[in-house]
C-alpha cells in the first residue's frame, strides 16, 4: 500500500535539498531585504548608463544645417614657412588651418568676428577646457547688458563642446551651439567651429601652441592654399 507519510517525508527532504542547491536562503535573508534571484549564477545584462558630457561629439550629430563643402574639415595642400602644429586663422576666408608636414594642413570652416570686431596678431593657447562655462567679459556685458553673467557648460552653452583660450586676451577658439553660423562674421572676436571640429582640433593641439590670426587683407606668408 502507498505510504503517504513516507512520501511526505521524502518530499520535504527533496524540497530542502533543492532549496540549498538553488541558494534561495529564505530564512537567512536579513529583514527587509528584497527577494534573492532564483538563479544567482546567471550573469545579469549590464545596465546602460547615460553618456557623460565629456564624450566627444560627432560631427554628424553636431551639424544641424548641412555645411558647404568648402567649410567641411579636410586635409589640403598649404604652403607656409610656419612649423607643423601651428594654428593659422585665415580671417577673410573663414578658415582655420592646423599645419601638418609635407606642405599640408587640416582646414576647418570657422565663424569670425563681425565688422568692427576682427583682430589679428600672434598668440598662444594658454588654457584648454571641455564643455566650458561661459562668463561674458565686462566689455561684452557693456554692449549687451541682457546677457547672462554666467552660464554653466553644456550642449546649450554658446562656447560649445571645447574652448582654447588665447594668451591674456578675452578671445577663444571654441565650439558653438549654432553651427549654421560657421562661415559667417557674427562673433565678438572669438573664433568658432562646429562642436565636432573643435573637439577634433582640441585633441591635436596642446597648451603653448602658436596661433596666428590674420587680418582681413592678407594670408600667412602670402601663400595660396589649394584644396587637396
Amino acid at each position: 500500500m502507498f505510504n503517504l507519510d513516507i512520501f511526505k517525508a521524502h518530499s520535504s527532504l527533496a524540497a530542502v535539498a533543492l532549496g540549498a542547491i538553488l541558494g534561495v536562503g529564505t530564512f537567512s535573508a536579513p529583514a527587509g531585504a528584497g527577494p534573492l534571484p532564483l538563479f544567482p549564477f546567471v550573469m545579469a545584462a549590464p545596465i546602460q548608463t547615460a553618456p557623460q558630457l565629456q564624450a566627444l561629439p560627432s560631427q554628424d550629430e553636431d551639424v544641424v544645417a548641412e555645411l558647404p563643402a568648402r567649410l567641411k574639415r579636410q586635409v589640403v595642400s598649404y604652403a607656409t614657412r610656419e612649423a607643423p602644429g601651428t594654428v593659422i586663422i585665415d580671417t577673410p576666408n573663414t578658415y582655420l588651418y592646423l599645419v601638418l608636414r609635407n606642405g599640408q594642413a587640416i582646414r576647418y570652416g570657422i565663424g569670425v568676428g563681425r565688422d568692427g570686431f576682427t583682430w589679428s596678431g600672434v598668440q598662444s593657447i594658454t588654457k584648454k577646457s571641455e564643455w566650458p562655462d561661459w562668463i561674458p567679459p565686462a566689455e561684452m556685458i557693456a554692449r549687451q547688458p541682457y546677457l547672462p553673467r554666467y552660464m554653466a557648460g553644456g550642449p546649450g552653452n554658446p562656447l560649445g563642446a571645447r574652448a582654447m583660450y588665447l594668451g591674456g586676451t578675452i578671445y577663444r577658439i571654441h565650439g558653438t551651439n549654432a553651427p549654421g553660423t560657421i562661415g559667417t562674421r557674427v562673433s565678438s572676436g572669438c573664433i568658432r567651429l562646429t562642436n565636432g571640429d573643435v573637439a577634433d582640433l582640441y585633441s591635436r593641439v596642446n597648451v603653448g601652441t602658436k596661433v596666428i590670426v590674420l587680418p582681413m587683407d592678407r594670408r600667412a606668408d602670402d601663400s595660396v592654399a589649394k584644396r587637396g
